[in-house]
């Protein structure tokens, strides 16, 4: 592989996981924002674009699993 190549593909894979750490980073701080705010699981705050709600999301108490 020439050494360009090497050092472009470097450079991709650099810029690739430096949008991934700041979306994440956004994506936490906007999170902790809405939980100081008190709605943790108010869907339509959380996720305020996505008009289909995940299964995962669970409104009211949580009670434990007998096994």
């Amino acid at each position: 592989m020439k050494k360009s190549l090497k050092v472009v593909a470097g450079l991709a894979i650099l810029a690739a996981a430096g949008i991934y750490i700041i979306r994440r980073m956004n994506t936490r701080r906007e999170l902790e924002r809405v939980a100081d705010d008190g709605y943790e699981t108010a869907h339509d705050v959380l996720y305020p674009g996505k008009n289909i709600r995940s299964r995962k999301v669970h409104y009211g108490p949580v009670h434990p699993k007998h096994n």
